[in-house]
């Protein structure tokens, strides 16, 4: 699976956009994964095994159609925070 950053509203400390995460089976692939942040982590986690396994994002509510996730971060920005939240895409390859 490939979860890649779509979008950046506010300001993320460790994304720029584009940056990538690549997961085979249960493994993060660390060589092939551009940035990991413990904050969107925890988001991932709770969809990614559905996800893996075949289960529709638009039945998860993750997508309004089509096989992509859309899933975020946790982090709200402003005005509530200094950072911001970061969209990513989610696709089994």
């Amino acid at each position: 699976m490939i979860i890649r950053v779509k979008e950046i509203r506010g300001r993320c400390p460790v994304y720029k956009g584009g940056e990538k995460i690549v997961i085979e089976g249960p493994e993060i692939v660390l060589e092939k994964t551009d940035k990991l942040c413990i904050h969107a982590l925890a988001t991932i986690l709770h969809y990614i095994v559905a996800l893996r396994e075949g289960v529709d994002p638009v039945k998860l509510g993750l997508a309004k159609k089509g096989k992509k996730a859309y899933i975020q971060c946790l982090d709200p920005g402003e005005p509530y925070t200094n950072g911001g939240t970061v969209i990513f895409e989610v696709s089994q390859s």
